[in-house]
């Protein structure tokens, strides 16, 4: 049973497979939206990549077994390990890598916690700074102090930092990138908490440098009120908090006061985007709404 559902896997594997090589052939035609795959899934978008589908399911199954299990399909965690392994074996094959970049929370560490020494990613990153490889942290984290990001990251940076000392690294190429974008530091030996603050003047994308303070400040305002509306209609125990880019809630610190529910935190990210989608500035200023 095993060995039959193993083939039919990887069968469907191999068709969705052919499906993206054939959007790219249309992407490069400059026709995708005749791609197959654009007509099963309308809202599919660019591929930058292929993606060895087969091969990685095959890696995979191995390891979890998938093919194996008689009551249990599939789970989003066994494909979503299977995309990360196909975009990893395309990404290989086509080479050099000059870039990687890699989400904080529930990535390099859990949710809230910290990238602590010892933690096993820490020698993989130094693997990849060593090969010359720029390596970015991309994370939501919304801070413009460099402090606060070492506190949330030390394990790594120190390590790099001991690295350079002990002379096995030479001008690494380690970047965070916060706040959705907002705001970057790079590595820097000689300075505070090793991570020195780039101005936006110096790595704005041109289409970035269209935004306007006074619209951000505008988007955030309309965020801002979707956020009182939600706090009063489902009687949240919240507090809001306005960052420089962002704004969200946290849970209240008075007495008495409850945690938030799932579905209280998906109801107002998905009523806070409406308001915002409908909005003037939102369809002027890009943003983005999420449950972190």
């Amino acid at each position: 049973m095993a060995t039959t559902a193993h083939r039919r896997y990887a069968e469907i594997m191999r068709d969705v497979e052919e499906l993206i090589n054939d959007h790219i052939v249309q992407q490069q035609r400059g026709t995708s939206e005749r791609s197959k795959l654009k007509l099963l899934v309308p809202s599919v978008g660019k591929f930058f990549t292929p993606l060895a589908l087969e091969e990685a399911f095959n890696f995979q199954d191995e390891k979890r077994r998938i093919s194996s299990r008689r009551f249990v399909p599939p789970s989003f965690n066994d494909i979503r390990l299977t995309l990360n392994s196909a975009q990893l074996i395309s990404l290989v094959r086509d080479g050099p890598i000059q870039l990687v970049t890699f989400d904080g929370d529930v990535t390099l560490y859990e949710d809230g916690q910290s990238l602590k020494e010892g933690n096993p990613v820490i020698q993989q990153i130094l693997k990849l700074l060593t090969r010359g490889i720029h390596v970015g942290i991309v994370t939501a984290a919304g801070y413009t102090e460099s402090e606060k990001y070492y506190a949330r990251l030390y394990g790594l940076i120190d390590a790099v930092v001991d690295a350079i000392a002990a002379k096995e690294l030479e001008d690494p190429k380690l970047v965070v990138l916060g706040g959705e974008s907002n705001f970057m530091f790079e590595l820097n030996y000689n300075v505070e908490h090793f991570l020195q603050h780039i101005p936006r003047a110096r790595w704005l994308l041109d289409d970035m440098r269209q935004w306007r303070e006074e619209e951000i400040q505008e988007l955030l305002d309309v965020a801002e009120q979707a956020l009182q509306e939600c706090i009063d209609s489902m009687h949240l125990s919240a507090e809001i908090l306005r960052k420089e880019r962002a704004v969200g809630i946290i849970p209240s610190t008075s007495p008495g006061s409850q945690k938030f529910t799932r579905e209280q935190l998906e109801e107002t990210v998905l009523v806070t985007q409406q308001i915002l989608d409908l909005s003037r500035v939102g369809k002027k200023v890009p943003f983005c709404a999420f449950n972190g």
